[in-house]
């Protein structure tokens, strides 16, 4: 697909020619800063400069704190204490990376739910929403190893649990189990592993990050009309966009900086009011806590997990075909996993020939239900196991994966949208357009 006509960087002295025949840095910077953005983005477009800032953030934090983290079963909550009270700076170092953590979930998820109302994945942004995808399951993936990393008694039961559910696949889960934790239980070679992958994979999630930057920079960025940016002529893209510094770089900037106030009012008053008081007890294999719960940016997908038990019809089902290889633990986890996995489906399982949720009245009674069960997965998730929050689990995760396998289909199919504008200068122009002009 053909980019969108506009001006390219330019040497002028001989250093600067110099050096773009040889390198040409200053010639990507500048594409990327004045690349022609769609001029009638709203505050939603706001996330990815939060999330920039988050993977910085917790790679700088993250490698100081590497330097006085002892990764061994006997010394490591110990370590924690000692950044918390020996190392300068360590507590707010520590808090602002746990912190951070919470923070980077929070404006994904914004982010992914921005996309998927506002079609950011359909074509010919398919490989972009892929690349999104995979970064966030690498990002729960850090995560998760990261919570291990204090080896308290949340850290070693959560990590005994979730790495239990590998050893649920038929064949072969025993043998990822031990390979995943170095030995047949959760143990000194299992925090070695993590700890290095935990300080690994951010750098490999910066890695994508630039990747899907510049896939939506070849693609363009959708905007919430879903109509695209003329490129006829360098006239008409000019017409519906402008360049990203300064219009954007300042907005991007404003937003930032009032999150940014929030977090650190949150960092500096109330640092643990995401945490749980149990990983303040050193890691103990004799004591297990009464509730194990995870951090809460995977509460949706473990109350997923825990929806399908040995009482469900589904499962009972799939039991007796396969002869019983697939248990209720094994069915729970493809269902986890299943959940995100429909999500990267998106592109083809969504039918309408309209991009953004704008114009789908429809579409937007269910999409806004869709939000409402991820939150209401989230608090169940949160909650411990009994009968009733086992129903509104079910229920919950039926739904999502109906709105992905069923209503994202059919709605394509039946819905009949609204009007939408031709061009984005008209929808601008719209919503902006001084009426005395």
């Amino acid at each position: 697909m053909a980019g969108i006509p506009h001006d390219h960087y330019e040497p002028k002295t001989n250093g600067q020619k110099w050096l773009h025949s040889r390198l040409p840095i200053a010639g990507i910077l500048y594409d990327t800063l004045m690349i022609p953005t769609p001029k009638n983005l709203n505050w939603m477009w706001i996330w990815g400069i939060v999330l920039t800032f988050c993977l910085a953030l917790q790679i700088v934090t993250g490698i100081v704190l590497a330097m006085h983290y002892t990764p061994h079963v006997d010394m490591a909550f110990a370590s924690i204490e000692h950044i918390m009270r020996d190392v300068n700076g360590g507590h707010m170092i520590r808090y602002l990376h746990m912190n951070g953590a919470s923070l980077f979930f929070f404006a994904v998820y914004l982010h992914i739910f921005r996309g998927l109302y506002y079609g950011s994945y359909k074509a010919p942004r398919e490989v972009t929403w892929i690349i999104g995808m995979i970064i966030y399951l690498l990002m729960m993936a850090t995560g998760f190893m990261g919570y291990v990393l204090p080896w308290g008694q949340m850290s070693f039961w959560g990590a005994t649990v979730i790495t239990g559910l590998f050893g649920a696949i038929p064949g072969i889960g025993e043998s990822l189990q031990t390979l995943l934790l170095g030995g047949p239980a959760v143990d000194n070679a299992t925090l070695n592993r993590f700890f290095s992958l935990h300080y690994l994979l951010p750098f490999v999630i910066a890695a994508l990050v630039g990747l899907h930057i510049w896939a939506f920079h070849t693609t363009g960025n959708n905007n919430p009309t879903g109509v695209e940016v003329r490129r006829t002529s360098k006239a008409d893209a000019a017409k519906d966009t402008v360049p990203f510094w300064p219009y954007y770089v300042i907005k991007d900037l404003f937003a930032l900086a009032l999150l940014l106030a929030v977090f650190f009012a949150v960092v500096g008053f109330m640092p643990n009011y995401l945490g749980h008081p149990d990983n303040y007890i050193q890691a103990n294999a004799l004591a297990t806590p009464a509730h194990i719960v995870p951090e809460w940016y995977f509460l949706p997908f473990y109350a997923v997990l825990r929806a399908f038990t040995a009482d469900v019809w589904l499962v009972q089902l799939v039991e007796f075909v396969t002869f019983g290889i697939v248990d209720a633990k094994f069915f729970g986890v493809v269902a986890m996993f299943g959940a995100i996995a429909v999500m990267a489906m998106a592109p083809w399982l969504d039918t309408s020939s309209v991009r953004s949720g704008r114009y789908r009245p429809k579409f937007k009674a269910w999409f806004a239900l869709l939000v409402i069960d991820f939150i209401v997965l989230m608090w169940v998730g949160s909650q411990p196991a009994n009968e009733l929050n086992g129903w509104i689990s079910l229920i919950a995760t039926t739904y999502w994966f109906a709105y992905f396998l069923v209503i994202l289909p059919l709605l394509g199919l039946f819905e009949k949208p609204l009007p939408q504008p031709a061009t984005i200068e008209e929808d601008f122009n719209a919503h902006y357009a001084n009426p005395a002009e």
